[in-house]
């Protein structure tokens, strides 16, 4: 799985500002860990993947990077790094699995990474590790479609954490969404505060707000 655009999103818009220990569960190619380090000085960052050819390469990336030494890369499932018992997180960042029923990829990696299984990273088993791993201020940040980004909600909910800020994602004005991000964090609250951001202009050209908040990391802007 390389690296996506949504992803490149996530990385750019989650606030993790102020954070001192940060997680980055499903971590791929090391791309939001990394993302985190850049937009946070302060942060140590761990990063597990399950997929062993992909954390060997999230290892590589981390140790060809300029924040190698803030960077820490698990090949491990979520249930094995929990059984660490690492301590709290300041803000967990996640783009889990989410193609619950369409057809698989005959290549097992990709479909590992695409789509959820018991077997694999559930809403639940997230929602549940983050529920006991956040310090109590902290703050999960998941990337996922809106029908799926529902039943995470409802999941969030069961352990305690709520929505609190929500980017809607569009490829261009007036279409469909095409990914929420949502933030959540301990105890209700009311209607999360919404930001829209459309990848593309009418004119398909890249939206100014997109090259504005992905401006320092696409090299071409």
């Amino acid at each position: 799985m390389k690296v996506s655009t949504d992803a490149c999103v996530l990385g750019a818009a989650a606030d993790v500002a102020g954070a001192g220990r940060l997680l980055d569960v499903g971590t791929g190619t090391g791309l939001l860990a990394l993302m985190a380090a850049q937009r946070a000085p302060g942060a140590h960052i761990e990063a597990v993947e399950i997929d062993g050819a992909a954390a060997a390469q999230a290892a590589q990336n981390v140790a060809a990077s300029a924040w190698a030494a803030r960077i820490r890369v698990h090949p491990l499932s979520l249930a094995a790094f929990a059984a660490t018992q690492p301590a709290p997180f300041d803000h967990i960042l996640s783009n889990p699995p989410f193609f619950r029923r369409s057809l698989r990829s005959p290549d097992a990696p990709r479909t590992a990474a695409r789509h959820a299984t018991d077997d694999t990273l559930s809403f639940a088993a997230l929602a549940g590790f983050a529920a006991g791993h956040l310090a109590p201020a902290g703050r999960l940040t998941v990337l996922l479609p809106p029908p799926e980004m529902r039943e995470f909600e409802q999941e969030a909910a069961r352990t305690g954490l709520f929505p609190r800020s929500r980017l809607v994602l569009r490829h261009r004005p007036g279409s469909k969404p095409l990914r929420h991000i949502t933030g959540f964090a301990r105890g209700p609250h009311p209607a999360p505060a919404e930001t829209p951001l459309t990848i593309h202009a009418a004119d398909e050209s890249y939206s100014a707000e997109f090259r504005a908040l992905l401006r320092e990391f696409y090299l071409a802007f």
